[in-house]
């Protein structure tokens, strides 16, 4: 006589029924917990975008405009090595996203200092560590009746290895110049032998007119040149030279080839980093951040303060070789800056 497991064929009919419905009970399974982490995820991005609310990103600005001082300085190959050959006024606006770059001589006299604006960061440092932006800021801000709200220094050793890791950049040479007395770095006291020109401690330089790429190197060269024959030995004309490098140097770092190698940003960032000095800190990184995108180069206007006048040498410039404003006051200054932020024709 055959025995009827009952129990036995009920459980294996439930087996195979739910076999036919297992994929689809896994489907709703993962589907019930891909719902739950996007839900999870969607009540941190509430609590981060209501955090965010709370904080302040805009930059320091005033009269919706941001100021950084930029700062070229000699570095350790050079005898005066925080000696601040470039100095560049930054505009931002914040409303219009206009920027107005200023370059500012390095010759010229500041009345409280008594001495040159390229020796602010030097004696600033020497009064105290940290001190030399705070002194330079106030030198250019004095100058130019403006506050200035960030600064950053760069040292040209940095420059020169920032350039090269970028592999170079393009630069439109405006016109062919030769400068023959070009210092070598070093070669400061050398005797050469006896030679009464001192001919050893120079280096020839040439630039034939038209685009070209520069490794760091000859690019700080372009740049620096100081006794060029013609136009180009002013420093007014030098003061141009080291904006079109700046953009250069600017539009090598947003292009495609920068952008879309992370080991080169990676590099970059890090000579960066071991080569700049400034009061920037990083509460003010997503502030800059924004103001940086909103950056066109089509908006910047470019200029130099080159209506200044060489004085007579006298005590009242402690007999040095100095640039001042032609009336000797310096709210000619004050007005033409304010021109330049308001955006009209100042010249």
């Amino acid at each position: 006589m055959i025995k009827f497991d009952f129990k036995k064929s009920s459980f294996s009919k439930f087996k195979r029924r739910l076999a036919k419905y297992l994929p689809y009970f896994k489907l709703f399974s993962l589907a019930l917990i891909g719902l739950a982490l996007l839900f999870t995820f969607y009540l941190s991005f509430l609590k981060v975008i209501k955090f965010a609310k709370g904080l302040d990103f805009t930059p320091k600005a005033a009269q919706e405009r941001t100021n950084i001082l930029i700062l070229g300085m000699g570095g350790e190959d050079n005898k005066v090595k925080d000696l601040t050959d470039t100095i560049i006024f930054l505009s931002l606006n914040l409303k219009t996203s206009k920027t107005l770059m200023l370059s500012l001589p390095r010759d010229i006299w500041i009345p409280s200092m008594r001495a040159k604006i390229n020796t602010a960061y030097h004696y600033g440092e020497e009064k105290k560590l940290g001190g030399g932006l705070i002194l330079a800021k106030a030198a250019v801000s004095e100058i130019l009746g403006q506050p200035i709200h960030y600064a950053v220094g760069l040292d040209f050793g940095g420059f020169v290895k920032a350039v090269d890791v970028l592999g170079g950049v393009e630069i439109e040479v405006e016109r062919s110049f030769d400068d023959y007395r070009y210092p070598i770095p070093g070669k400061e006291d050398d005797d050469c032998g006896g030679d009464p020109e001192f001919a050893c401690r120079y280096e020839h330089l040439h630039f034939k007119a038209g685009w070209q790429t520069m490794d760091g190197q000859r690019a700080l060269k372009y740049v620096r040149s100081r006794n060029a024959e013609g136009e180009e030995g002013t420093d007014f004309a030098r003061s141009r030279r080291q904006q079109r490098l700046l953009l250069a140097v600017r539009n090598k770092i947003f292009s495609a080839k920068t952008i879309f190698r992370p080991g080169k940003l990676t590099e970059l960032i890090k000579v960066l980093k071991q080569s700049i000095k400034t009061d920037i800190t990083p509460n003010d990184y997503p502030g800059l951040a924004k103001l940086a995108l909103k950056f066109k180069p089509e908006k910047m206007r470019t200029e130099v303060l080159d209506f200044l006048i060489n004085p007579p040498l006298s005590a009242t410039y402690d007999f040095h070789w100095v640039l001042v404003p032609p009336t000797s006051s310096w709210q000619e200054v004050h007005d033409y800056a304010l021109c330049l932020l308001e955006e009209k024709d100042c010249h």
